[in-house]
């Protein structure tokens, strides 16, 4: 099979760039919706932009070695600033636009940022109100102008439009028309290009150093395993601080030459994700997860008739998976059956949620429950594990197409090797490592050791060279009698429920397991209307007692399924969200586990005394940035 980089000799993202303007000048490499229209940027128009931003940062000072980060919703701005560094020589800085001021930063004053391109204002504010604290930010550049005329007064750091900034290069392109080429000709396959962040699950995120040779060598493994295609077709929407969207709209997306779509608005996503309706995404899991509460949301409307029809076509699809999973051979009948209720029946909601033309489903970044994997694929997306690590620039597992399993996270992709320690963490051996932890000696050296990454996580490799994932050494627990269990294979289970959102178990050196619980107010807000249970916000309705016997429910199904050594004793509803401003979750919304335990330390003492209540008080952050004392009775439930 061709290759779609067979014919382009560029080794850094700036040359490909470059070549493909060159050869397929009129051809589309990306669309933005702006006022209802899909406007599309040729490779040329691509070039010419990054040029234009490219000289004005030359003005400004920029040179090879200097940091830039973008931080904004998902827009073509982000990896045009990004490739003007890089064409420059330079390193582009991931940030995740939620961030905190304070956790921004940290991350831009250890990471030596000097130029930092920003949406609009309220990224522009969340910079300015800890300017103090970045002594080596120089400038700030927004593209969205709306509202900044008020902030021309500031003069440090220097604030500067988009447009500024380009008119800024014309001078500078002017003077030497040949520079830029002569600076993208000098970048190399080992510059560090990307400084992204470590999930943080423990504490402060490190800097991963990843360069072009590495983040093409993933992309180029991962295309041996699924080939994806010059006329593909891929919605943004990922934040550009994980590995999850760089390793797609960036190096995936400059060898293949796919057509990146920008949606219109964060609200708007899932209208205009139907619309273009990709043959290929990526995502974690609570994006599968949400998609999956949406359908049974709406299911939960739909007449008793429908339900039962529905639920008919559905456990047609799940024995065409189960004959599937087992490697045995699907009757006729059940083949015929399976496509009359994808006409009928499946077509309809792989509509009304974009994925009707999926060729390739990836979740990573946290686990998918098995039961999700079943659901998926019994409506016909080809929803497959991978596993991987900003480390390994993304991806160095995946399902095979024919080799999809439930109980692993698939193989290892091309030129990629795993192995297993003695204490069972994961170590991998690939080109497409890091090049290391930046301004970090001493975490890079016990990481990298004898050419293996030591992941950090634990796992096992089966017969067949699949590899099964238990988590995060920190999640594996054991009791007090030394049963040993994974919280987060229980939080999967759990969260498989429409009715949860979130979970957290616990049990380390306990006599038994418990769990916090945070409701799906969307789903359950509705059963509540239906049942017409009266409630005020989501804090009355999680502590609502029929809520509780739900929950019960819920909880007796999981732990039917689960030995009796690791089945909850007992639960509570939280009065909020477990969230990544309260510090319990990391920005790629998985669980900090040390972090809750000690905050909720008294509750979990509770449940262990056998009270039946607990008084919790805590800070919650708000969205306009105010932090509030809040004080609540919760329930506990023994189940």
């Amino acid at each position: 099979m061709r290759r779609p980089w067979e014919f382009l000799k560029g080794d850094t993202f700036p040359k490909l760039l470059q070549e493909r303007a060159l050869l397929n000048p009129r051809g589309v490499a990306f669309r933005e919706k702006t006022w209802g229209i899909w406007r599309p940027t040729t490779w040329h128009e691509y070039y010419e932009r990054v040029s234009k931003f490219a000289y004005g940062l030359l003005a400004l000072g920029f040179r090879r070695g200097d940091h830039l980060a973008v931080v904004g919703y998902n827009r073509p701005e982000i990896l045009i600033a990004e490739q003007s560094a890089m064409a420059l020589g330079g390193i582009s800085v991931g940030v995740y636009p939620d961030t905190l001021p304070e956790e921004r930063a940290y991350w831009l004053d250890y990471t030596d940022v000097k130029v930092v391109v920003a949406e609009d204002q309220e990224q522009v504010d969340k910079i300015l109100v800890v300017k103090k604290d970045l002594p080596k930010l120089e400038y700030i550049i927004y593209w969205d102008e709306r509202m900044m005329w008020q902030y021309k007064d500031i003069k440090e750091p220097r604030l500067l439009s988009w447009k500024e900034v380009e008119k800024l290069g014309e001078e500078v392109r002017k003077s030497d028309s040949k520079l830029l080429e002569e600076l993208i000709a000098k970048t190399h396959p080992d510059d560090v290009c990307l400084i992204l962040s470590t999930s943080g699950t423990t504490g402060r995120p490190k800097g991963v150093m990843l360069t072009y040779s590495s983040m093409m060598s993933m992309a180029k493994n991962l295309w041996e395993v699924d080939p994806i295609e010059e006329n593909f077709e891929y919605v943004s929407y990922l934040p550009f601080g994980w590995i999850g969207e760089q390793m797609m709209s960036l190096a995936m997306h400059m060898l293949v030459g796919f057509k990146i779509n920008f949606v219109e608005e964060p609200e708007t996503f899932w209208r205009d994700f139907r619309e273009i309706a990709p043959h290929f995404m990526f995502g974690p899991a609570r994006v599968y997860e949400m998609i999956y509460s949406k359908i049974m949301e709406h299911l939960e409307d739909a007449w008793d008739f429908d339900k039962k029809i529905f639920e008919i076509a559905l456990n047609i699809g799940y024995r065409k998976v189960e004959a599937e999973l087992t490697g045995k051979r699907i009757p006729f009948w059940l083949t015929l059956l399976w496509h009359i209720s994808r006409m009928l029946i499946y077509r309809s909601i792989l509509d009304k949620t974009g994925l009707k033309r999926i060729k390739y489903a990836y979740v990573g970044g946290s686990f998918l429950g098995p039961d999700y994997l079943k659901f998926y694929r019994a409506l016909g997306v080809n929803l497959k594990r991978i596993w991987g690590m900003t480390e390994v620039s993304g991806i160095a597992t995946v399902h095979p197409d024919n080799e999809v399993r439930l109980d692993t996270v698939g193989k290892p992709i091309a030129n990629t090797e795993i192995k297993i320690a003695e204490d069972g963490e994961i170590l991998v051996r690939t080109p497409a490592v890091m090049a290391g932890y930046y301004k970090r000696p001493e975490a890079t050296a016990e990481a990298l050791k004898d050419g293996w990454l030591y992941t950090g996580d634990v796992g096992m490799l089966t017969e067949d060279g699949h590899l099964v994932y238990l988590g995060r050494k920190e999640d594996m627990q054991r009791l007090e009698d030394g049963t040993n269990f994974s919280a987060l294979f229980i939080e999967n289970m759990l969260k498989f429920s429409p009715y949860i959102k979130e979970a957290f178990v616990y049990g380390e050196g306990k006599p038994y397991i418990v769990a916090i619980i945070n409701i799906n107010f969307d789903v359950v807000s509705k059963w509540a209307e239906k049942h017409g249970i009266a409630y005020t916000s989501y804090q009355d309705l999680s502590q609502k007692k029929e809520v509780y016997d739900l929950l019960e429910e819920v909880i007796k199904k999981v732990n039917a399924t689960l030995p009796e050594r690791l089945r909850i004793k007992a639960f509570t509803s939280l009065f909020k969200e477990f969230h990544p401003d309260d510090g319990e979750m990391t920005r790629t919304r998985k669980l900090r586990r040390v972090f809750i335990t000690e905050k909720y330390k008294g509750l979990l003492e509770a449940m262990y005394r056998g009270d039946s209540t607990y008084r919790l008080r805590l800070q919650i952050r708000y969205e306009d940035g105010s932090v509030r004392d809040v004080e609540m009775e919760v329930s506990i439930r023994r189940s």
